[in-house]
């Protein structure tokens, strides 16, 4: 596929997606969601790439669906995602309850880690959100934004914000459609850790890089699986199924590998296998 909207690019075990529309503050398009979710597949197919990095191109993050797809939806009278028929399907399978736009994002494979530079507004902050863990520049803008449109809360964030960050504090967020800036998201707990602008993505690079190298990929993939799968089961489910995979994994030459490592006192080599 020819990328126009998006970046991306694989670079030492990390597949670093780059919304690319700098000049629209990288406001989301039809062709953007087209582009991000087959690069998205392709990093996830990749077995050279053991996390994804999702970042914006220039001074935004994503300042949500860009207005002149905004005003064309009421000339159609609906609704129109702008996208083909048929889309990439990363992370679909996993699990039927995730099974759907951004959804996905809790079926894939490995982790995903949003690098946020700029304002994150719209569907912006719905994809920041599904990231599994969030990065943020200090200063930095964020908003549900769909109240003051007249549209509902997008995507499952009614779904996912309250699980992320507690009831009340995400009906705030979502009945009021608020500005609020990065250091109360931080306070919040959306996001995980604030970084000077100047240092965000390399900082980002080397935490994923240091995950990688200290977690077995088995480890991760599991482990990916389990969280999100247990948000819709009971606890004696999430019990049994952890037990049945150590005794599974623990058969696996990455094990023998990660008890070999802790006792000699030395970084793990990871087969994957």
């Amino acid at each position: 596929m020819e990328l126009k909207a998006v970046h991306y690019e694989v670079e030492d075990g990390l597949g670093v997606i780059t919304l690319n529309r700098p000049h629209r503050m990288n406001a989301w398009t039809g062709r953007m969601h087209t582009e991000y979710r087959w690069v998205l597949l392709q990093a996830e197919q990749d077995s050279a790439v053991g996390a994804i990095i999702v970042t914006g191109a220039g001074r935004g993050f994503c300042v949500g669906a860009d207005s002149q797809a905004l005003e064309g939806h009421i000339k159609k009278g609906g609704y129109d995602p702008g996208t083909p028929v048929a889309l990439a399907m990363p992370g679909y399978g996993t699990h039927e309850s995730l099974d759907a736009n951004f959804a996905y994002h809790f079926g894939l494979t490995k982790p995903v880690i949003a690098a946020l530079n700029g304002a994150a507004a719209g569907i912006g902050l719905v994809l920041a959100c599904y990231a599994d863990i969030r990065f943020a520049a200090p200063g930095i803008k964020f908003t549900t934004a769909h109240g003051k449109l007249n549209l509902p809360a997008e995507f499952g964030l009614s779904w996912l914000l309250p699980k992320m960050i507690g009831l009340a504090r995400a009906n705030d967020l979502l009945f009021t459609s608020r500005v609020f800036m990065s250091e109360e998201a931080y306070e919040l707990g959306m996001v995980n850790r604030l970084v000077n602008a100047e240092n965000l993505l390399q900082e980002t690079k080397d935490y994923a890089r240091s995950m990688l190298n200290t977690v077995s990929p088995g480890s991760l993939r599991q482990t990916k699986r389990q969280i999100y799968t247990d948000l819709h089961r009971d606890l004696a489910s999430a019990v049994v199924d952890s037990e049945a995979l150590v005794s599974s994994m623990m058969q696996q030459p990455d094990y023998a590998e990660g008890v070999a490592a802790f006792l000699e006192n030395r970084s793990p080599n990871w087969t994957g296998k």
